[in-house]
């Protein structure tokens, strides 16, 4: 039977745009037939394999307690348009109820371990969405659903054992991801749309050149997780730049590949598991100096998933050197020299992450189960549009190219440039 206990603040007057109030309206006729209301059997029906059983039935009674409208079997269409509202255009607090009616028939607060259940659930079934963004087997998926649904419930702060409205509107507001990943549940799995707020705003077009099957490190919930604390620009289209397994075992390939490709994610897994990485907000460049700005970031996606922005310590954001006698050659992000967030050295395959307690730049912790680390797989993605011919042009000249006479003084003492072969970029790239 219905719930008809009210729920203290339940909103009045949100209502859908016409044209999807007439989307709603289609759906209801769909499940409902010539009925009333619509049973948990038409609208397993409806959804089919779009979603595990278990959110199935959680959206189900969600839709029955969002509005109690008297003692009936089934969802009404009006349960059903205010339950869809308030995952469509509804805020923080009008979400927050839609998840309590999702949790539990009382209207009082619901337990930390409910939501904690609910969390993993609700992680499992965009997972579950958004399968097949990419080919090939990912990394294991219970794993990677359980690192995010706790990385959620880090932004949980309940009121002692339970969690009423206002704790759950407060998580959502910290937790943005958890509030797309409900508007999923409605767009992809409810109303069978495609794009926005499915896969298109939530994972970027993945594109990697031709050639054998590639499945990498990034999986469809490491890309959602990681897009969501990228620029918007950055989040549309991703292009493989390098990976190791592809493009040979090699750090003067990988500076060739990544050099004036614009902002880019760089991602690898060392030995014992831990994946992990950075955000370069701008176009890497070979030289002996640091560079980026403070929209760098450092992640971790196994065995936790968590991002590290800037501490504003210092600007050692990004650095890229090769060739040089003097100072360390490889990349590094964040910390000092010999003293890295994270480090790829030239020797190629071999890293550190270096942290005690924390990185200075980045606050964070060691990244890789080992300070001195060793790795096989290793990726770059450029993340946007491609930066122009011009941009590229006037990023790659350094001193030398625009200084005729600085080049002259170099050739008559005996120097050479050390730098210039992997400043040239890849024929086929």
């Amino acid at each position: 039977m219905g719930n008809t206990k009210s729920r203290p603040g339940a909103p009045t007057c949100l209502q859908l745009p016409p044209e999807e109030q007439a989307e709603v309206s289609r759906l209801f006729n769909l499940l409902a037939a010539d009925a009333r209301t619509f049973s948990l059997k038409a609208l397993e029906g409806h959804v089919g394999e779009a979603l595990p059983p278990a959110m199935v039935r959680r959206l189900y009674d969600g839709m029955r307690r969002a509005k109690p409208v008297g003692p009936h079997d089934g969802v009404s269409r009006e349960q059903l348009l205010t339950f869809l509202a308030g995952l469509l255009r509804g805020g923080t607090e009008e979400r927050a109820l839609v998840v309590l009616a999702m949790l539990s028939a009382s209207p009082g607060p619901v337990s930390t371990a409910e939501v904690q259940k609910f969390a993993e659930e609700l992680v499992g079934a965009a997972a579950w969405a958004l399968r097949g963004w990419t080919q090939a087997e990912g990394p294991d998926s219970t794993a990677r659903v359980r690192a995010l649904a706790l990385q959620l419930l880090s932004e949980l702060q309940p009121q002692g054992d339970g969690c009423d409205r206002a704790a759950l509107e407060a998580w959502l507001g910290r937790a943005p991801l958890a509030g797309t990943f409900l508007s999923l549940l409605a767009h992809g799995a409810l109303l069978r749309r495609r794009g926005a707020p499915g896969p298109g705003p939530l994972l970027p077009e993945r594109q990697v050149e031709p050639g054998p099957g590639f499945g990498g490190l990034l999986d469809a919930l490491s890309a959602a997780f990681l897009s969501a604390h990228l620029p918007s620009a950055r989040r549309h289209r991703w292009r493989l730049l390098f990976a190791a397994e592809r493009h040979g075992r090699s750090f003067a390939q990988l500076c060739g590949r990544l050099a004036r490709r614009g902002p880019c994610l760089l991602l690898l897994r060392d030995l014992q598991g831990h994946v992990f990485g950075g955000f370069a907000s701008c176009s890497w460049e070979v030289k002996p100096q640091f560079q980026g700005d403070s929209s760098c970031f450092l992640f971790s996606l196994a065995p936790t998933m968590a991002v590290y922005p800037c501490t504003g310590y210092n600007d050692h954001y990004m650095y890229l050197n090769h060739g040089q006698q003097t100072i360390p050659n490889g990349l590094g992000m964040g910390g000092q020299h010999h003293y890295f967030g994270l480090w790829i050295d030239v020797d190629f395959g071999k890293g550190h992450s270096k942290a005690k307690p924390r990185c200075t730049t980045y606050g964070s912790p060691q990244l890789s189960a080992q300070e001195d680390f060793q790795f096989e797989q290793l990726e770059v993605w450029a993340v946007g549009d491609s930066p122009s011919t011009e941009e590229q042009n006037r990023s790659s000249q350094s001193i030398l190219d625009k200084d005729p006479e600085v080049q002259a003084l170099l050739e008559v003492s005996g120097l050479s440039f050390h730098s210039r072969g992997v400043r040239e970029a890849p024929e086929d790239a």
